[in-house]
């Protein structure tokens, strides 16, 4: 390991989905705000080889990266904060650490000693933690360890750690991310939970450097000298991490506590100027102070759980921002729609997104929801699964055939408008093996999308194994759907627009994996101000 690049550790101690990913991502983008280049990784100590195959409600969002990766969500949250795309590279599985460990066997690369959990598991997972630093773009790499110190699962990630600070000393530094609860009835907050978590992290032999309390009170000085005595940090190594409405105002709330001074200081490394957040200062001024406010459906049928279209809740955020506008997100469940309940429920949005997904559950909702905004001139989109479900709904209502649907859902359609995709006829294998990752589009002139991107070729993440069947292109357009996106390859249908409506645009790619803070996506800023004018 070169020691140019330093490495961060962030663990999680007491309970999960304390926040890990978003500290990471602002501590990340103060560091980046003083000139440094960094870069996130996620460490999961699940068994699967990654999220592709897992349903939504067990782990939310599955998120796409330029390079076809399927990687947890958090890798979302560190390209929208960074603005710097993640690869295969940023997000490593238990699975994947032990397929490579059992092929290097296989191969005989162990010249047939016994394969054990150490050294072997634990320094395959340091070669994977060291290949962004190794590359020599980064000077520091965060790497976030999923789950919660004190599980069997994330002990060989904790007992890589411990290794990587004896190793390099100097190079590397440990965050723990814990919880400070309020207990209502003593009413105090109490630091036992965070005694016994880094109690937990000393007996696998890591000393935290830095202790991150996630609080809903503030931490007075004397509670923060009290977990510093008894956890072996210095008081100022011990930030407050307090409830904040929005996830971006985060890097405010820890620049103010300095996190990312003490991880310099710590690290050696010098402070260079303060963190130049302007931008970021500007973005969350115009969250707070929209000037005017709209109403979109989200249709889909994993409502229950929010995370599932996490990338699509958070492009809302960014292009109402750049819209100064604030955007009311409705929630609407595609089971309980049907052509005669839809205008009842659908009647008080004024822009309607079909969202991506896979599977006959659902499907005739979004179907009844799209002819809903279709016949009503509601401006529109449709993300992947909502694209197809827009040209079944025009095939049937439009075109006349009744028989139309996704060779999906329905093998036997008599139009089946959306087929499998040649490259995967002969595909047995569920987990990554969809059209995964960047291709290019050629945009048409004179359309929405050209309107919204501004440029001939666009490039777009993908995550799909059906596309519109090009046979019935000619019939679609006669009527008035238009192709107006095409990849320049294969002739692939990316996009289709209605030129007669008001905004009705359908792609077969996720807009939603490329919208970050500082780019908010093109398309979603199109729709969003389409809405606006025909409110």
């Amino acid at each position: 390991m070169s020691n140019s690049t330093k490495y961060i550790f962030v663990t999680g101690g007491v309970t999960s989905s304390l926040g890990k990913g978003i500290i990471s991502a602002s501590l990340a983008k103060l560091l980046q705000a003083r000139d440094y280049t960094v870069t996130i990784q996620k460490l999961d100590p699940y068994i699967n080889i990654d999220p592709g195959t897992l349903n939504p409600y067990e782990h939310g969002e599955c998120f796409v990266t330029d390079d076809g990766a399927e990687t947890d969500l958090d890798l979302g949250h560190y390209e929208r904060f960074l603005n710097v795309p993640t690869s295969q590279a940023n997000n490593v599985t238990t699975g994947k650490i032990y397929q490579s460990v059992i092929n290097k066997e296989r191969k005989g690369e162990f010249l047939g000693k016994t394969v054990q959990v150490i050294p072997h598991i634990t320094d395959e997972i340091k070669e994977r933690i060291q290949i962004l630093g190794k590359k020599g773009e980064f000077d520091i790499v965060i790497t976030e360890i999923g789950g919660t110190v004190g599980d069997i699962e994330s002990l060989p990630y904790i007992e890589s750690v411990r290794q990587m600070m004896w190793e390099f000393p100097e190079d590397c530094l440990v965050i723990h991310l814990t919880l400070v609860p309020y207990l209502a009835a003593a009413g105090e907050l109490k630091t036992k939970p965070t005694q016994h978590s880094v109690k937990s992290l000393l007996e696998v032999g890591v000393q935290p450097d830095i202790l991150v309390c996630r609080t809903e009170h503030d931490l007075d000085i004397s509670i923060r000298k009290k977990i510093a005595k008894f956890c072996n940090v210095s008081p100022k190594a011990v930030i407050e991490s307090i409830d904040a409405k929005s996830i971006y105002e985060v890097p405010m709330l820890m620049q103010e506590e300095e996190l990312d001074k003490v991880v310099l200081e710590k690290l050696h490394l010098p402070a260079k100027d303060e963190p130049k957040m302007q931008e970021w200062k500007a973005f969350l001024h115009k969250l707070k102070h929209p000037t005017t406010e709209v109403t979109i459906g989200l249709i889909g049928k994993y409502i229950e759980l929010k995370d599932a279209y996490k990338s699509i809740v958070e492009s809302f955020v960014h292009a109402g921002a750049a819209n100064d506008c604030k955007v009311n997100l409705e929630w609407i469940h595609s089971e309980g729609l049907t052509n005669e309940n839809a205008s009842e429920k659908l009647k008080d949005l004024q822009g309607i997104l079909v969202a991506p997904g896979f599977g006959s559950r659902g499907i005739s909702g979004k179907i009844s929801a799209i002819k809903f905004a279709r016949e009503n001139k509601v401006p529109f989109l449709g993300i992947c699964l909502g694209m197809q479900c827009a040209v079944i709904e025009f095939a049937r209502n439009v075109i006349g055939w009744k028989d139309a649907h996704t060779a999906e859902i329905d093998k036997e359609a008599g139009h089946p408008v959306i087929d499998l995709m040649e490259e995967q006829k002969n595909v047995t294998n569920k987990g990554g093996t969809m059209r995964l990752g960047e291709y290019k589009c050629k945009v048409l002139a004179d359309t929405n999308l050209y309107k919204a991107y501004n440029q001939e070729i666009i490039r777009e993440r993908h995550r799909h194994r059906f596309e519109f069947n090009n046979e019935y292109l000619n019939d679609f357009e006669a009527k008035g759907m238009m192709a107006t996106g095409k990849n320049p390859k294969t002739g692939l249908v990316e996009v289709v627009e209605i030129p007669e409506h008001p905004w009705f645009v359908g792609v077969q790619y996720h807009p939603e994996y490329k919208s970050t803070v500082s780019n908010p996506h093109p398309l979603f800023k199109a729709f969003v101000n389409a809405v606006l004018k025909n409110k």
